[in-house]
């Protein structure tokens, strides 16, 4: 398998993490949805990442996607999301909010950093798009008193939050007081000392 894409992308990140805690060998090409344009766009219409080559040939594209798919490999025993009921929805809500975070990260970078004149109330709605996840992924996590979100075992909430986490507050820092959001700021931290994530870290630098 080979993976695409830039591992300060909150969302290649979270598929390179999984495939290592998988114990799932792949080869990584650190392609720029920019810089490398074209070659993304020849394995994703979208020129996005993360995009995931099979073996086959075959292109997975979108991370939600590429998880499915290797949660199958890995099989109903080990996989990191759970299969059917209440558990399972909670799961997907809580990867939704940290993907939303996560996106509107990257929209409010590219705001400030693509266009010569910004939209103020449209930094002002992402900015409350943003504070909103946090606050609700904050109070969530404060409940729970076990390891991880759901019990002893890492799965994929706990994932993609500290993805999200370690990218948003180094695209903005500015907006990011880790007292605000404690129970958050802990999870991540103890997420980070995991050999899996120390593997595929690449600091995000805000463009000038």
């Amino acid at each position: 398998m080979i993976l695409i894409g830039q591992y300060d992308s909150p969302f290649v990140r979270r598929t390179a993490v999984a495939l290592h805690l998988y114990g799932m060998a792949y080869e990584h090409r650190p392609w720029s949805v920019f810089g490398d344009q074209d070659k993304v766009a020849a394995v994703n219409p979208l020129t996005r990442v993360p995009v995931l080559l099979l073996d086959s040939g075959e292109a997975l594209i979108e991370s939600a996607a590429i998880l499915d798919y290797l949660d199958e490999l890995a099989g109903p025993a080990q996989a990191m999301m759970p299969r059917d009921g209440v558990v399972r929805r909670h799961a997907l809500h809580i990867c939704a909010l940290a993907c939303g975070l996560a996106e509107k990260a990257v929209a409010l970078v590219y705001e400030r950093v693509l266009h010569q004149q910004t939209s103020e109330m449209w930094v002002g709605r992402l900015q409350a798009q943003i504070g909103g996840a946090l606050d609700a992924l904050e109070t969530r996590r404060a409940a729970i008193a076990t390891p991880y979100w759901f019990g002893g075992q890492i799965g994929h909430a706990d994932i993609a939050v500290t993805c999200a986490w370690r990218f948003a507050s180094e695209a903005h820092p500015a907006l990011f007081a880790a007292a605000k959001w404690p129970a958050l700021a802990a999870h991540a931290a103890t997420c980070e000392t995991l050999p899996a994530f120390a593997a595929v870290v690449q600091r995000f630098i805000p463009p000038n």
